[in-house]
């Protein structure tokens, strides 16, 4: 078993959405004397606080405080700092959460290694970008490593512990012994081991791709005059947002950002097409802003009811997800696609795409053969474990 009773005071770098639910959920799982929460906006600290407080509190009052400390206890653990130096001076553990740029974080993980103390753990919370890369220029290489948190992190049991290039082994493993002791309300934390990177790992490995079907999707429909609610009509009965409101309720330059980053790691296939980019270039990210594809008001889509396009195809989707799945084993991320499956449940609360891919693996094969020589998207291929079937043989 490792021992991580030394790890006692916890940095968390950045105040947003990420970085105050992981200051929550670390305070719900009375495993630190001290959490400091760090921004440079003294205004997003203090909402952060707020936030978190009320969090807290309205768990108390539903029983689901699984510490069964009381709220107000909890928050006597709570500290916030603007200056860094100073936040992470007597950290064991950082994790940053600041925003999706390679050159913002390898800036902030340079003066992390410059301030934190020589045992400290420093995580990274990004979603797709190389643990190598931002560790490079920490000057402690093997103690950083990748903590991918999946929001609402209170609810949902998903982290990806990833390994960079020189990540030592007890850091890894002292970082998945901290995450299985953080709570979430749908049950026991699963984390996920990664121990070789690629860019989104798994989970957004997946839906990377498959927003670069529903990015040219986009496009197709401001083309043909076709209104997005259409699109979003075509799914049906189907529970919960259409595809187009996903995209603007997770964010807009989320989605762009993430695509642009797999242009430059991945494949030129990735690059955002124009009713996107355009978006990004107005402003107009989603919900956060009020418009995006579609206005918000008091967080939900204003849409028009109309009928369905026939222009998104739920299996076309599962089958860029089970194709990216069969990539991931055939570079030797994982080991197994029920890893695979497991993460995406545990993460996005949805299916993964092979308990369905094992039984239409060659129809979805010929229809993505068919979609790549319609859209020219060369990268939506499929590959060799997908076509042969040879991912079968690989279920653990």
């Amino acid at each position: 078993m490792v021992d991580i009773t030394n790890i006692k005071t916890l940095a968390v770098i950045g105040a947003g959405t990420m970085g105050r639910e992981i200051a929550q959920v670390a305070l719900m799982s009375g495993i630190f004397e001290k959490i400091v929460l760090n921004d440079i906006d003294s205004g997003v600290l203090k909402n952060a606080l707020v936030f978190i407080e009320n969090g807290l509190k309205k768990l108390e009052e539903k029983g689901k405080l699984v510490s069964g400390t009381p709220a107000a206890d909890l928050m006597k653990v709570l500290f916030t700092e603007n200056d860094l130096k100073k936040v992470v001076s007597d950290a064991d553990f950082v994790i940053e959460a600041v925003p999706e740029f390679m050159e913002l974080k390898q800036d902030l993980f340079k003066k992390l290694g410059e301030y934190a103390p020589e045992h400290a753990i420093l995580a990274t919370n990004t979603s797709t970008m190389s643990i190598t890369k931002i560790a490079s220029t920490s000057g402690r290489d093997d103690r950083v490593i990748g903590m991918h948190f999946f929001t609402p992190i209170v609810v949902l049991r998903l982290i990806e512990v990833i390994k960079g290039q020189k990540t030592s082994d007890d850091t890894f493993e002292k970082c998945i012994a901290v995450g299985e002791k953080l709570p979430a309300l749908k049950g026991r934390k699963f984390i996920a081991k990664i121990n070789k990177e690629s860019p989104g790992f798994i989970v957004n490995r997946l839906t990377v791709s498959s927003n670069l079907y529903l990015d040219w999707l986009l496009d197709e429909a401001v083309e043909k005059g076709i209104p997005f609610e259409a699109i979003d009509a075509d799914i049906g009965s189907l529970p919960g947002m259409g595809p187009c409101a996903r995209l603007d309720y997770l964010g807009l330059d989320i989605v762009y950002n993430a695509l642009k980053y797999f242009e430059s790691e991945v494949s030129p296939d990735f690059a955002p097409g124009e009713t996107l980019s355009q978006r990004i270039k107005e402003g107009n990210l989603g919900r956060k802003t009020g418009y995006g594809l579609y206005e918000w008001k008091e967080g939900k889509p204003i849409l028009k009811k109309v009928n369905g396009a026939g222009l998104f195809d739920p299996e076309m989707f599962l089958a860029i997800q089970l194709n990216e799945g069969c990539k991931l084993l055939e570079e030797g991320i994982v080991s197994g696609y029920k890893m695979i499956d497991d993460t995406m449940m545990a993460g996005m609360d949805m299916p993964g795409p092979f308990g369905a891919g094992k039984r239409n693996y060659q129809k979805w094969t010929k229809m993505l053969e068919e979609f790549v020589e319609k859209s020219g998207i060369q990268y939506l291929k499929p590959c060799n474990f997908m076509k042969s079937g040879e991912f079968l043989k690989m279920r653990k």
